[in-house]
């Protein structure tokens, strides 16, 4: 596969991973499946020419949201820890800190951790209050109060 094709198959897994978080009444067959497209998104965008740093950490960052809304908080807050950890190596900001930060607190909150999600719950919302992009920040704070 070269490396257009792995920069396509990275965009399609999202979207197949999105489209599964969408769904209404999803299967443990969709819940397996969105595991999977998750992470072969990341994989693919690896293997992509245009992979850079913020790939690998919105790639971590959905991984962790899709076990958190499955409700697996040990590895939820696993890939939150990876995704924090690339954001603050990076010095990522904005949007992705914002999210990296929300990665964390949803992490917490469904291991019922309630002080400690509150705590990231915080952070998160005064970064994603700083984030530049009008639209950016709306979807930011409709997924950060979303269950």
């Amino acid at each position: 596969m070269n490396n257009n094709n792995h920069h396509y198959m990275g965009i399609e897994m999202n979207n197949q991973t999105w489209g599964l978080l969408d769904k209404k009444d999803r299967s443990e067959q969709d819940n397996i499946k969105m595991i999977n497209f998750a992470k072969a998104s990341l994989y693919h965008w690896r293997k992509s020419d245009k992979y850079k740093v913020v790939n690998e950490q919105r790639g971590q960052w959905l991984i962790s949201h899709v076990y958190a809304i499955l409700d697996k908080s040990y590895e939820a807050l696993s890939y939150a820890k990876e995704t924090l950890k690339i954001t603050e190596d990076n010095n990522l900001k904005d949007f992705d800190l914002a999210y990296a930060y929300e990665s964390i607190a949803r992490a917490h909150s469904i291991s019922e951790n309630i002080d400690e999600s509150e705590e990231w719950y915080k952070k998160a919302k005064t970064a994603g209050d700083l984030i530049a992009d009008t639209k950016d920040k709306e979807y930011f704070i409709v997924d950060l109060n979303a269950k």
